[in-house]
């Protein structure tokens, strides 16, 4: 009996090392370093494309606030000149 589970043991030993090497196997087919040059490449290229966006919309806030600054003033001067034309004459400014 003893030869019997020596046999088993040897078998299940046998299957346990094909089945580490299939594993091992898997891991490095799925972490070829092809592979990650290419994905590092992609994101490369799209940080660099977020970047380029990024600084084309900060270009744009700044043109926004600029134009908003500039139509904040005029409404106060058309705000004031309307003002002016509806004061009573004899009341000060």
């Amino acid at each position: 009996m003893t030869e019997a589970i020596d046999q088993a043991l040897q078998r299940m030993e046998a299957a346990l090392t094909r089945l580490e090497g299939a594993v091992a196997h898997r891991f490095a087919s799925e972490r070829d370093p092809s592979d990650l040059e290419t994905e590092l490449a992609i994101m490369g290229e799209d940080r660099a494309r977020l970047a380029a966006e990024l600084d084309a919309a900060s270009a744009r806030l700044v043109e926004v606030e600029a134009t908003a600054s500039d139509v904040g003033a005029r409404l106060g001067r058309a705000i004031h000149a309307v003002e002016g034309v509806l004061a009573p004459p004899d009341t000060p400014r």
